[in-house]
């Protein structure tokens, strides 16, 4: 190799030096960017678990109101059934009494299928079991004969509403004595002569 060739060797710049340098420059760049796409799949995450969190809460929500919708409506109509029971109770009296005619008693009887239609049923009836979840027992009147107490009359109606009891119906009930029937005619009959034999001595006194 001649002097100029290995002057031109020495000024020549050296490939692997120059990769070196280029590394070098780069690799600040490089680490930025890594640092740049760690933050950016930190913050995605934190975002997905957002989304993901409110997406929960919606759900549950949707849940609560598609369950509490049906109560909330039956709330309401409980309201105004039990608004209601004031007029049901006229329309009672007015039967009880035979005054429900013509027009009349076709409205009424209209306005207590919608009531049932709703839930509510009329509760207390004559001869029916005394249960004291719907009856309210105001008076006793003692009967011959064994058995479970029965309503004997029922002074005011009582109300449910879908099975359950707004009101209970006001009742005297019907308490067997435990003596047979037979017994008790058979005194009743005994006592009548006494009856008339004291009422013919206050007579006869006079």
């Amino acid at each position: 190799m001649s002097e100029v060739d290995e002057k031109v060797a020495e000024q020549a710049p050296d490939p692997e030096a120059q990769a070196g340098e280029a590394a070098q420059q780069a690799s600040p760049d490089a680490d930025e960017s890594v640092d740049e796409v760690a933050e950016l799949k930190k913050q995605l995450a934190e975002r997905t678990e957002d989304l993901q969190r409110l997406q929960a809460e919606y759900v549950n929500y949707k849940k609560r109101v598609d369950r509490d919708r049906p109560l909330a409506r039956q709330s309401g109509i409980d309201a105004v059934l039990r608004d209601l029971m004031p007029a049901f109770d006229s329309i009672v009296a007015a039967q009880n009494m035979g005054h429900l005619s013509d027009g009349f008693k076709l409205t009424a009887d209209e306005f207590i299928k919608v009531a049932r239609q709703y839930g509510m049923v009329k509760v207390g009836e004559v001869g029916e079991e005394f249960n004291p979840l719907i009856h309210e027992a105001l008076m006793q009147q003692p009967v011959a004969g064994t058995g479970e107490p029965t309503i004997h009359e029922v002074m005011q109606v009582g109300y449910q509403i879908n099975g359950q009891t707004v009101r209970p119906a006001r009742v005297v009930v019907a308490m067997p004595t435990g003596e047979a029937e037979e017994d008790k005619a058979e005194e009743s009959q005994a006592e009548e002569p006494k009856a008339e034999a004291d009422k013919q001595e206050g007579t006869e006194g006079n």
